[in-house]
């Protein structure tokens, strides 16, 4: 009996102790939660931390950061693997020109000729230039350039740029005739391309722009905005690869001038333009676009000098500009802007004013031009071969951007073209 009463009074007593230790412990239900709220707190604080981390990173990928070649080492958002993408692509549309226009038997290659007969300034001549690669791109056919007595050049585009070709330059064949349809000029030769303006729309194939190869359109569509542009400029910067003297010009201006970054391209064109194919905008109008440009840059860096570099054929704007902007360092050559005025357009001094003009612009960080000019047309699609992305690069002042000799509803659309099996072991 003892040993039981003992046995229940130790039971008891145990009962009374955790009883007391429980209420202790837990005299409200907040206090319950306490040790619940500490890891939750510490959870949230963890996954802000990384949030954050992601927060900064995204910003550092945004930032404007550029190399001093100005090709985008981190910037535009872009990632590694993209911009490995993006060379990689070019690299191969480049392969693929060179390979169309280097045939290892000139004689019995299939040709299309190109010529300048119909007289314009650079940019218009040089687009209709881009329409004649991309119809032998599209065709499978080498591109003949005749250009001997060109306004320029009596030389001929050799003179400024590499040969479109280099065991391939004459229009001999065969048979030779004028463009039809590609099913039409199947068993001929050597055809011969009319000015793009001139060719009915029966007469225009489905992969002239904004068309663009079938084959490469997934891949281009994951690291461009504006995947027509990207392939015209892919076509511009095949063209136009200048010749040795035309590239130390170039360099030399461009240290001359003072030409750094970050810096706005602003193209003014006036002069026989506002005749008919273009309204007056002043400086104001293009500036607004400069400010906003520099506004969000600031954001995210510090901009110790606001540059603008100023490409017009009017003499008197750059002085106009500095007065109205003295906030702002403006780079330009008033003697390219002389040498532009209608008179003196097609001498070579104006051509390598036209050069510089459009070089600096498509190497700017932003263009604010007119798409009614040729020139602000080039240098946006120029510039898609200096940045990864450079599809929102560009305000224009009137018309959207258009392509001469576009087909319609073209945009977005994929063709079959040519994949030229073995360029890509041709050496760049």
């Amino acid at each position: 009996m003892d040993k039981l009463y003992k046995l229940m009074l130790s039971m008891t007593t145990a009962l009374l102790i955790v009883s007391f230790i429980v209420l202790s412990q837990s005299p409200s239900s907040n206090q319950h939660s306490k040790p619940s709220e500490q890891s939750s707190r510490s959870t949230e604080l963890h996954n802000d931390s990384l949030q954050n981390k992601d927060i900064k990173k995204h910003a550092q990928e945004q930032k404007y950061i550029m190399s001093d070649d100005n090709t985008p080492s981190r910037g535009d958002g872009s990632s590694s693997w993209k911009q490995n993408e993006s060379k990689k692509l070019s690299n191969l549309i480049q392969q693929r020109l060179h390979f169309i226009q280097n045939p290892p038997d000139c004689s019995k290659a299939k040709k299309i000729v190109c010529n300048f007969k119909v007289r314009c300034g650079f940019g218009c001549q040089t687009h209709h230039l881009s329409f004649c690669m991309i119809m032998a791109y599209g065709t499978g056919r080498t591109l003949i350039l005749e250009s001997k007595g060109w306004d320029y050049a009596k030389e001929g585009w050799e003179k400024f740029f590499r040969p479109l070709s280099e065991n391939c330059l004459d229009r001999k064949g065969e048979t030779t005739g004028k463009w039809t349809t590609p099913d039409k000029n199947k068993n001929i030769q050597v055809v011969v391309l009319p000015v793009v303006h001139r060719l009915s729309q029966d007469l225009r194939p489905d992969f002239l722009p904004f068309a663009i190869p079938e084959d490469i359109s997934e891949r281009l569509e994951r690291v461009h905005g504006n995947p027509a542009v990207w392939w015209i400029g892919q076509i511009m910067t095949y063209i136009l690869r200048p010749q040795p003297q035309l590239q130390e010009f170039m360099d030399n201006e461009t240290a001359a001038l003072g030409f750094t970054h970050p810096i706005v391209g602003i193209q003014v064109r006036r002069t026989d333009k506002l005749r008919k194919e273009a309204k007056f905008h002043a400086i104001e109008e293009y500036m607004v676009y400069a400010e906003e440009f520099y506004v969000e840059l600031e954001k995210r860096q510090e901009v110790p000098v606001r540059r603008i570099f100023l490409a017009t054929d009017e003499a008197r704007l750059l002085e106009e500009a500095k007065k109205k902007y003295p906030g702002y360092v403006f780079v330009s050559d008033n003697n390219i802007s002389q040498s532009a005025k209608v008179s003196t357009r097609l001498s070579e001094e104006s051509f390598m004013g036209i050069i510089v003009d459009v070089y600096l612009l498509a190497r700017s960080d932003f263009l604010v031009c007119t798409c009614s000019s040729n020139v602000c047309r080039l240098a946006y699609e120029m510039m898609q071969h200096n940045y990864v992305d450079a599809s929102t690069k560009v305000r224009s002042l009137d018309r959207e951007y258009f392509f001469h000799g576009q087909t319609p509803n073209s945009l977005g659309k994929r063709v079959k073209m040519p994949m030229y099996e073995g360029a890509e072991n041709v050496p760049l």
